[in-house]
Formats: structure tokens, C-alpha cells, sequence
């Protein structure tokens, strides 16, 4: 834990905590929620009130009245709806950075966090299980790579070849730093103080098995990220590992001949995600 501990400490102006999301997550799970505590939380930051504002006003919501401030919004959003705002707008700062030991370009990452977090969304509510968590869950289960990228720096060469070479990223990642991404990020969820379940499903997102009572949770992260890749939005230059694949379908009781159709719907989705969030192919 130290190590992991010192490389966050080292990359920390990097990664800014998403102070919001753990007072607006609780606020989700009360059906007595008052609009004005998350219009409250939402209008003291630029970016946010933003970006409301301007999908509020997009032709996927506009009714043909435009709307010219944070309640009326939000009215019209729904809570849920500006909550997947904010997880979304968050994520794009924390995860766009370049990540060169992993080959990434900018907004790579951030690309691939916001189509397994939609394909996540999908399985998660055919499974019944929380769609607002997973969500969250998909957009940060990578976190931990912008830590471990700036930790990393030196060793690019070997990264390429040993992943070239067969081995998996997580193999790689421990063989040379002594720790993987996910154990990294969900690390950091920890001291940004999100809830327990959702750092379990950064943690595990790779060996959902593992995850003891929250291993649906993790499930569902694994399938959104092994969708992500199949549908084209991966990135570095490893392969994704499958070997969890069928025990992944066997935990959420789901058959992989639904895998196309998630896939599909996906996209779909992803079209009207792109346009509203500016989002390039």
C-alpha cells in the first residue's frame, strides 16, 4: 500500500479529486431529494453549471424554450440525468491527459472510459444492478493508469515489449511497478473518499471473481470494458485479456450471444453521448 501511496503522492497535481460526487451519489439514493441541494452543489463550479446548461439547451433535450439558468436545468434534466453530467465532465478532466508510457494520446482514455461506462450502463440494467454506480464505475476504473503513467515514464521500452511479447498489462504493470492500475485506482477513490462499492468495482474490474459481495458490480465494469475494446475504442498498445470472459457471463447469468447486442446498442448511444459531449471518433 506505501508504494501505491507514493506513487499517487508523486502524480497528485495531476489527478484533481472530483470533490462532488460524494455528496451528490447520496443524494441519488433518497426519493425525497430536493433539486435546490444539487442546484446548490453544481452552481460554484464553472465547468458544470456549463455544461448543464449547454446539454439542457442541445436538440436531444431542448422543448423548444431554451433555458438560461441552473434550476430550470436541472427541472428539466432530471437529477439522474445532470448527475451523469457531472460524473461525465469530471472524468474528461482527470482522464485526458497523455499517457505516454502507455501509448495513449490525449483523450484516448477518456474516449474508452465513456464507452465501457455506457456498455457497463447496459449490462448493469439487464443484471438490476445499479446503473447510476456502474456508470461512475466504468468512467473511472482506468484512474489508476494516469498515476501509474507518470510512474512509468522511464520504462516505455520495456512496457512495449513485454506486453508485445504476450503478457497482460496487469502482469506487466506488476512485474515492473510493483502494482497494477486497477489496485492504483481504486487507491485513489479511497482517499478521494467515494463509497466502498464503488471502489470494489475499480478494484476488480479486471478479476471481477474476486470481488466477494460487490463481484456483480465488478462484472458488470469487466463486460463494459471488454465491450469498449471490441467495438474498437481501446487504446495503448496491449491486448485485452479475455480469460474472465465466461465467468464474467456466468456471474450476471447472462449469455454471451447478447455481447452483439450490447454492442449495438452501445453505439447508439455513443452517437448521441458524442454529440453532446463534443466527443470525435
Amino acid at each position: 500500500m506505501r508504494k501505491i501511496d507514493d506513487y499517487i503522492n508523486d502524480a497528485n497535481h495531476l489527478i484533481p479529486a472530483p470533490h462532488i460526487l460524494p455528496q451528490l451519489m447520496p443524494l441519488l439514493s433518497r426519493s425525497d431529494t430536493d433539486n435546490s441541494r444539487i442546484v446548490e452543489l453544481i452552481s460554484y463550479d464553472t465547468s458544470l453549471t456549463g455544461s448543464v446548461l449547454r446539454i439542457c439547451n442541445s436538440a436531444f433535450y431542448s422543448r423548444g424554450t431554451a433555458i438560461d439558468n441552473l434550476p430550470q436545468a436541472v427541472s428539466r434534466l432530471g437529477s439522474r440525468e445532470v448527475y451523469r453530467i457531472t460524473v461525465a465532465v469530471t472524468g474528461a478532466v482527470t482522464l485526458s491527459a497523455n499517457q505516454k508510457s502507455y501509448g495513449v494520446e490525449a483523450a484516448d482514455l477518456w474516449k474508452h472510459s465513456v464507452t465501457a461506462a455506457i456498455a457497463a450502463q447496459l449490462v448493469a440494467k439487464e443484471a438490476n444492478e445499479d446503473e447510476d454506480v456502474i456508470f461512475t464505475a466504468g468512467i473511472l476504473h482506468d484512474v489508476g493508469k494516469i498515476v501509474l503513467s507518470a510512474a512509468a515514464e522511464g520504462s516505455v521500452e520495456k512496457f512495449l515489449k513485454e506486453t508485445s511479447g504476450g503478457r497482460s498489462l496487469v502482469e506487466v504493470e506488476e512485474m515492473i511497478l510493483g502494482c497494477n492500475h486497477a489496485e492504483v485506482g481504486a487507491r485513489l477513490l479511497e482517499r478521494w473518499k467515494l463509497p466502498e462499492h464503488l471502489i470494489a468495482a475499480v478494484r476488480f474490474h479486471h478479476k471481477p471473481a474476486a470481488a466477494g459481495k460487490h463481484i456483480r458490480l465488478a462484472a458488470c465494469v469487466y463486460l463494459g470494458n471488454f465491450i469498449a475494446y471490441f467495438m474498437g475504442y481501446g487504446y495503448g498498445h496491449h491486448a485485452l485479456s479475455l480469460s474472465s470472459r465466461d465467468e464474467t457471463l456466468r456471474i450476471l447469468n447472462l449469455s454471451s450471444e447478447r455481447l452483439p447486442q450490447y454492442m449495438e446498442q452501445c453505439f447508439n448511444r455513443l452517437k448521441q453521448v458524442k454529440s453532446l459531449y463534443n466527443l470525435r471518433s
